[in-house]
């Protein structure tokens, strides 16, 4: 809607509030808007770097280690609902706009902070507690992966490690029948010799710009 058609000023002044607060209203209001249209949240299964989605985008995962909500200076917060704006901005960012993982996750993450901030909770007191559960690369715990997790963020930051401790943890959990462990590893191991020859590629190239 073109700004000369905006009454900005008359809300403002009809609800005698602070203009931060009622961006902080706007803001939680949007946060359940997005959380409302999440179709399925599983916390069952082990996700690397805490929050992940389906191939699908159907399912959000967290994973089953992080608690959903942290005490913070006398009130328990939801910690959930800003880990489901991440993952479903990202993830619409991704499959819709066709960005790379890492700019997606960009945005996403930003739009994470303002959710937190408006909420009036302190980003690095936030991110503090979610790196307490966060599971990294090698990461022994990483024992019940889902089977249909999305593997792009993965791809994207070329963590082949990570994608061979996704396999053999597949491996040993039950993978869908419709799916199966054959035809799951033969896409991953697809997947890992892609990763292998595109830094081959790179690296060659690199060595050509020196000389």
């Amino acid at each position: 809607m073109p700004w000369h058609f905006c009454h900005m000023d008359a809300p403002h002044k009809k609800l005698r509030l602070p203009e931060w607060y009622v961006s902080s209203l706007m803001m939680d209001r949007a946060l359940d808007a997005v959380v409302r249209r999440v179709k399925n949240l599983d916390r069952k299964h082990d996700i690397p770097y805490l929050a992940g989605y389906s191939r699908d985008g159907k399912t959000i995962y967290i994973d089953r280690h992080m608690p959903p909500s942290f005490r913070y200076r006398g009130r328990d917060i939801d910690t959930d609902r800003f880990l489901l704006l991440h993952e479903e901005v990202e993830k619409t960012l991704i499959d819709q706009l066709d960005l790379h993982y890492l700019h997606a996750h960009q945005i996403a993450t930003r739009a994470e902070q303002a959710a937190v901030r408006a909420a009036g909770i302190e980003w690095r007191d936030y991110d503090r507690f979610m790196q307490k559960y966060v599971k990294e690369i090698g990461d022994e715990r990483l024992t019940q992966v889902p089977a249909d997790l999305d593997e792009k963020p993965y791809r994207d930051e070329h963590d082949t490690d990570l994608l061979a401790r996704m396999n053999a943890a597949i491996d040993k959990n039950q993978v869908p029948k419709a799916i199966g462990k054959a035809r799951l590893r033969q896409a991953a191991d697809r997947l890992r010799d892609h990763i292998g020859q595109r830094r081959t590629t790179k690296g060659g190239r690199r060595r050509a710009e020196k000389k």
